[in-house]
């Protein structure tokens, strides 16, 4: 890492799922930099208005680089299911929610998508990650990563680590979901890893 980014020792992340927050830690921790929760810092979720992937990562992350005045990290992350136009999308997480009401659930979600996938022969799916580095929250010069993730979606779900659409999303050459992935495995192959790299060499060239 340049002398220049020598302060991203403590960045925040602009999430409040536990889950992300784990996967992101041991993605970082080799580097030496700490990522700490937004909730620690009694920072609300920013709004997601948007329908890229790239423009609510920015948002969230100008947002929680704004209320605690350190770097921020933002992901914002979905499926896309080529049978449903791309479907969930930016809207993965809440997806039964803007559907069907209620509650937002990973329960929820996988059963409404393996409804609408009932009957169709393509299964073929892609997860994506966004990744967004902003240094401040006016930083003129976001650093952005893109992971996809290619795999298929099956019924029946298998697995108990990862979460989100995980015990559903099958990766054929590995013969297993990411669910029943070991999370060190995970950590290597999965979309938020491959987006991570490439935010890794943005950062470490800047």
């Amino acid at each position: 890492m340049n002398d220049s980014n020598s302060s991203l020792r403590q960045v925040v992340l602009a999430s409040g799922n536990p889950g992300k927050l784990r996967e992101f830690s041991a993605l970082f921790a080799p580097l030496g930099i700490e990522l700490i929760a937004q909730s620690r810092f009694g920072v609300s979720e920013a709004e997601e208005p948007y329908v890229t992937f790239v423009e609510n990562a920015l948002a969230k992350a100008r947002h929680a680089s704004r209320h605690t005045g350190l770097p921020a990290l933002a992901d914002d992350s979905g499926l896309c299911v080529a049978a449903l136009g791309g479907a969930p999308g930016v809207y993965s997480a809440r997806y039964a929610q803007r559907r069907m009401g209620g509650e937002k659930s990973d329960a929820a979600n996988n059963a409404l998508l393996v409804r609408e996938l009932a009957g169709q022969p393509n299964r073929r799916a892609w997860y994506v990650a966004l990744l967004v580095l902003v240094r401040s929250q006016d930083d003129p010069q976001p650093l952005i990563g893109e992971g996809i993730w290619h795999g298929e979606i099956v019924d029946t779900p298998q697995g108990g680590h990862g979460f989100g659409y995980d015990p559903h999303f099958y990766l054929p050459e590995q013969e297993l979901t990411a669910a029943a992935m070991a999370p060190e495995q995970k950590n290597r192959i999965s979309h938020r890893a491959r987006a991570l790299e490439e935010l890794l060499a943005k950062l470490q060239a800047f």
